[in-house]
């Protein structure tokens, strides 16, 4: 494989409309913010990432970063172990959550991605795993029977084992009525989690897991308390039979190791933009192992699917995808799995879409 050298970095800022909005107790998103990278190299070869920022109000600053942190990889090689220690020294003294850490997945993602473009290997296989199937399930977010009905039935029809949603918003007997309501739909044999995004007090956290936990064979509760509570996560975990799942908002393998040291879970959800892309994805899931967590991930469906594949411990990926509408070929799932596909990540942009959507 040539050596590559970073010659530029380019990122450009979209409101990308998703197919399914993402809605939770508090907020609905409709267009995915979502900031392209593009690190060209000397030898021609190009790598492709996004971000995802929630609100496009972080669009600007972030691209800014990236673009300011990328004219100092100029003249470095695509050597992604390397740079991310680059990196991390770089933002060492600011502190490395938020948009540093961002800005650190990002090109890191973009630096596998233009490897495996260089080798014509996937992610996944530059990683030593196959591209073969990865199981998914089918991310929800709060589900209203006069809209969603017909959509979570198509959810089991196409094939996915698994299914979640978001719940919280409401009262205790609002949460059983709304998953009395999906049980019917989904059968007993699919499997079910939900996700309170953080929205609960331990205590209300446990007397609410309590009850749904058994009457709706629940695979996992996820972040019933705020991410950043080690305490309440661990409190609720005793006192609980239900499986308790967090990890999407561990910044960098430093914080893995933090909450996993904390033992503050039974499963482990790593999201690729926060643990510091393939790099920072790959030192998180094998301390995860190391604790016998199940290493699922969040969002990013395309570069999931690779470091998922190689991942000790693999658990679910996450089918929530928003980046469809700028991809020329975006990832499908068949009969609910997911398969990486090459070379690097096997994405490519939809520029006519890139132009329409850009902001």
């Amino acid at each position: 494989m040539t050596e590559l050298t970073i010659s530029a970095v380019k990122p450009r800022a979209v409101l990308a409309p998703l197919a399914r909005p993402i809605t939770t107790a508090v907020a609905s998103i409709e267009k995915a913010p979502l900031l392209l990278i593009d690190v060209e190299t000397r030898e021609g070869v190009v790598g492709h990432s996004y971000l995802f920022t929630y609100t496009p109000t972080v669009l600007a600053p972030l691209a800014a970063l990236v673009a300011n942190v990328g004219e100092m990889l100029i003249g470095k090689t695509v050597s992604p172990v390397d740079r991310f220690a680059d990196l991390e020294g770089t933002f060492r003294l600011l502190g490395r959550q938020g948009l540093a850490a961002m800005a650190i997945a990002g090109l890191d993602m973009s630096f596998w991605d233009a490897l495996g473009k260089a080798s014509g290997m996937s992610v996944a296989e530059l990683l030593g795993a196959e591209n073969a199937p990865v199981r998914c399930y089918d991310s929800h977010g709060v589900f209203r029977a006069d809209r969603d009905r017909e959509m979570v039935a198509r959810s089991v029809s196409d094939g996915f084992e698994a299914v979640k949603f978001k719940i919280g918003g409401g009262t205790l007997a609002d949460d059983v009525d709304t998953l009395a309501q999906i049980r019917e739909i989904i059968g007993p044999d699919t499997r079910l989690m939900v996700d309170y995004n953080q929205s609960l007090a331990a205590p209300e956290a446990v007397r609410r897991i309590r009850r749904l936990g058994d009457e709706f064979d629940l695979d996992w509760v996820e972040e019933p308390v705020p991410a950043e509570d080690y305490h309440g996560h661990r409190t609720v975990r005793a006192k609980v039979a239900t499986p308790i799942q967090t990890g999407e908002n561990w910044w960098l393998p430093d914080d893995a190791a933090r909450a996993i040291d904390a033992d503050i879970a039974d499963h482990a959800m790593l999201d690729i933009m926060k643990i510091g892309g393939v790099t920072g994805w790959m030192r998180a899931a094998s301390m995860a192992a190391a604790a016998s967590l199940p290493v699922s991930s969040h969002i990013f469906v395309e570069a999931s699917s690779h470091v998922l594949a190689a991942s000790p411990g693999r658990h679910l990926l996450e089918f929530l995808d928003v980046a469809a509408s700028v991809l020329k070929d975006p990832y499908e799932p068949q009969g609910g799995a997911l398969t990486p596909r090459g070379p690097g990540f096997g994405v490519t942009w939809d520029e006519a879409a890139i132009a329409r959507y850009s902001v």
